[in-house]
């Protein structure tokens, strides 16, 4: 980002409801100078590390590759699950029915091309790293843009993700939102969810001091392959059992030593099958999740 002008706080006004109404609270993009070259962005900060020791529970592997009869859990399954006392949620196509960065592409006018990126990346066969610069490349959306989005395009949540993360709440499990979207897009999500801002881990987009399109920050965790793996292995520090659900190779990800104990697949919106087959627990409604809890 060589030659960049300096940089400004310039304010997002984001309306974030349910997509059948209700306005929530204005979320702002921060920009400040800092001293690289001519300028830099400055972005959010991440969410506080979590520096208590928690017990060791090795993570659950599928009983098979090519698992068919993961829509009934194991015994082992269902009392992890009611035992996690912390559940990280993927954000597009499971705690939402769309692909944020797809939606936005498509208000931009590059779609079908963007989509196209998407279920590569969604499907492990290119870096998500590639996959997330070449899309964004496709439409560079500028600050104007992303604010005219977000006030017309309110985030569209999947049936039952409310009642169930309030279910987890009241059972003391904390939520996490661990997504390779954009915090922009995100914010409003975990509003309308009771979610706190530092239980995000996400992308950032930047802008110049115009509110020109400059890029994505590549220091964070899940902007790259891996990435939400190394989120959930930095969340796991605190916690006896974690859990993590998604519906794309990403997330599978987060299930190996140090990370996520159990994978749930939520396939209610994209059955991906080559991650649905390796999963833990392959389920297409929330309702099945919040049956379970009780």
């Amino acid at each position: 980002m060589e030659g960049l002008v300096n940089s400004r706080i310039i304010p997002i006004r984001t309306s974030c409801r349910r997509h059948y109404s209700v306005f929530l609270p204005t979320f702002s993009l921060q920009l400040r100078n800092k001293n690289l070259n001519k300028g830099q962005v400055w972005m959010m900060r991440r969410p506080k590390s979590l520096d208590s020791v928690a017990a060791s529970i090795q993570p659950l592997e599928a009983s098979t590759t090519g698992n068919t009869d993961n829509r009934q859990p194991s015994k082992e399954v269902l009392e992890l699950w009611r035992s996690a006392d912390a559940v990280c949620f993927d954000v597009d196509s499971t705690v939402c029915v769309d692909e944020g960065i797809d939606e936005l592409a498509e208000f931009c006018g590059a779609g079908k091309a963007v989509a196209e990126w998407t279920a590569r990346a969604m499907g492990g066969s290119v870096p998500f790293e590639e996959a997330l610069s070449a899309r964004l490349s496709l439409f560079k959306p500028s600050l104007a843009q992303v604010q005219d989005f977000l006030d017309k395009r309110p985030p569209r949540i999947s049936p039952g993700i409310e009642e169930l993360v309030k279910k987890l709440m009241a059972r003391n499990t904390d939520v996490y939102l661990i997504s390779g979207g954009f915090r922009q897009m995100i914010n409003p999500v975990a509003s309308i969810l009771g979610i706190p801002q530092e239980n995000i881990f996400a992308n950032q987009l930047l802008f110049g001091s115009s509110g020109e399109f400059l890029g994505f920050d590549a220091n964070e965790p899940t902007s790259r392959s891996g990435g939400k793996a190394t989120a959930v292995q930095q969340i796991r520090k605190g916690y006896k059992a974690l859990v993590m659900i998604g519906d794309g190779a990403t997330d599978l990800e987060a299930r190996k030593p140090g990370g996520a104990n159990l994978f749930i697949c939520y396939a209610g919106v994209q059955h991906r099958e080559s991650v649905a087959a390796k999963a833990n627990w392959l389920v297409f409604s929330f309702t099945d999740l919040i049956t379970a809890l009780e």
